[in-house]
């Protein structure tokens, strides 16, 4: 008998429920895109990087993003923004702009070990492994990081990123797929409870990652795991709050890496139902270019079916990305330090850290 008890609130919720909801549906009025056009003429001639929330005023918008900010965090943890008119900007001006909203939602936070704070996510061809990271398995099979895997055509399956919120910002989408798949974390947890509550304890209980193709260094073309593994539940409560942090490519790395205990077969089979019921529970969404998706990393899950780009037509998928720390973010639990350095609530935290030269 499991001494657990279902999670509970907005942030729980089932695919077949949520994409018929409102709730997370954001929509930019005229008004709203004219103030934005207005604050953006006062960045003109900054890099894109260096803008501070100070250098964009947003007289009426605050209220928008404050709103946003709080749905992600305590209510259902997604938000769609839509109306963005992307196609009015040129690069760098949307580089701009986005980078703008993203200081009034919260604080951007590097997404790399060198200091990349907005990502292109693309598709940049076959080069993506020797250029980000990869290894063989022990198959011989080529196995790229997440970081190559995120640059590629191809699936994603589901798993969260080293931040308080993911935002995406569609610019261009694909011929055919490239479809962003979400799931309720909450709702898996319950699920589980239910149905397979000695599982779901292993997942409160640690499985060792490597940070390849993200902290590690590189020798010879490839990323290496060694001495970049680190023990951590896939599931955690404190005070009352949940988080997961979850991605089965850097568990699989930390199996190639020397000295890590071997996952058990109950290990294995929890990993395969998380998976399972994650699938179950998610709902489907297509960005459209001008949508804005922000997904609070901690109660979501979140994945891509692969896509097909077309040039010639203008369907060459292209979305803009950063990672926020969060001023409202939840205490996370003692021994998560290991990845987020800082655990308390209210504190800037999560993003890679930094080469030290």
């Amino acid at each position: 008998m499991s001494s657990r008890t279902p999670l509970t609130g907005p942030s729980v919720w089932h695919g077949q429920d949520i994409k018929n909801s409102t709730r997370w549906i954001r929509t930019l009025t005229p008004d709203g895109v004219d103030e934005l056009d207005a604050a953006l003429k006062g960045l003109r001639g900054m890099e894109w990087s260096e803008i501070t929330r100070g250098d964009f005023h947003l007289p009426t918008l605050d209220e928008l993003f404050d709103d946003i900010a709080d749905e992600l965090e305590n209510g259902s943890g997604i938000v769609k923004l839509r109306g963005i008119p992307v196609d009015r900007y040129s690069e760098e001006d949307l580089r701009r702009l986005y980078f703008a909203i993203g200081t009034h939602v919260g604080t951007p936070v590097f997404q790399n070990r060198s200091g990349e704070l907005m990502r292109a996510i693309r598709d940049e061809g076959a080069h993506v492994g020797r250029t980000y990271g990869e290894t063989k398995d022990e198959k011989g099979s080529t196995f790229l990081s997440s970081y190559a895997r995120t640059l590629t055509n191809g699936a994603l399956r589901f798993h969260t990123d080293r931040t308080d919120v993911v935002t995406l910002l569609c610019v261009r989408q694909a011929r055919a797929g490239g479809v962003s798949k979400l799931a309720s974390t909450p709702a898996i947890h319950n699920a589980m409870l239910e149905r397979r509550p000695d599982l779901l304890e292993l997942l409160f209980q640690d499985y060792w990652r490597s940070r390849f193709g993200e902290e590690g260094t590189k020798k010879d073309g490839e990323a290496t795991t060694r001495e970049t593994a680190y023990p951590l539940p896939i599931f955690g409560l404190r005070d009352g709050k949940f988080t997961s942090h979850y991605s089965l490519t850097f568990i699989e790395a930390a199996q190639m890496a020397p000295g890590v205990p071997k996952l058990t077969d109950a290990q294995r089979e929890a990993i395969d139902v998380l998976m399972q019921t994650a699938e179950e529970l998610c709902f489907e969404m297509t960005l459209e270019p001008g949508d804005l998706q922000l997904i609070n990393s901690h109660v979501t899950y979140h994945g891509r079916t692969p896509f097909e780009d077309d040039a010639t037509s203008g369907h060459d998928r292209l979305l803009l990305r950063l990672w926020l720390t969060m001023r409202n973010n939840r205490p996370l639990p003692h021994g998560h330090e290991i990845l987020w350095q800082e655990i308390e609530a209210g504190r800037p935290r999560g993003g890679i850290r930094q080469i030290e030269l």
